[in-house]
């Protein structure tokens, strides 16, 4: 199954142990994320090294280890679905994730309950996809 992975995903699977990091390596799921993710993940550097007590080098492999899973998508791959995920993404920060999930013609893996207040682009928890056949 196609997936295009949110950052509060990883963030969660990179913070603790779980069932949401067990996800991130499921044979069954292919996931995508825009590339600017991999800035956010830069950009909150610290805090989440703080939050996992993880040393540079581990911080590192991590992000190693995503590349290896998540396909990242260039901005510009996006540009023309930005206008139509705008009408329907309830926040405008989450408007690539839903771009990207309209180009790939598939849902988006968020435990954010606010994405699923729309009807155009399915929205599957960590429960939701657990809970899959």
């Amino acid at each position: 199954m196609d997936l295009v992975v949110d950052a509060n995903i990883l963030f969660a699977s990179l913070i603790k142990d779980g069932p949401t990091a067990e996800l991130l390596f499921a044979e069954s799921l292919v996931l995508h994320a825009p590339a600017f993710l991999l800035e956010e993940m830069d950009k909150h550097r610290n805090l989440l090294r703080e939050k996992t007590r993880r040393s540079d080098p581990d911080f590192d492999e991590f992000s190693r280890v995503l590349g290896r899973l998540i396909r990242f998508v260039p901005e510009e791959e996006l540009e023309d679905w930005l206008e139509p995920a705008g009408r329907i993404s309830p926040d405008p920060g989450d408007i690539p994730y839903f771009a990207l999930a309209l180009k790939l013609g598939c849902g988006i893996w968020s435990n954010d309950a606010a994405l699923k207040g729309q009807e155009a682009v399915a929205v599957l928890s960590t429960r939701d996809i657990s809970e899959l056949p």
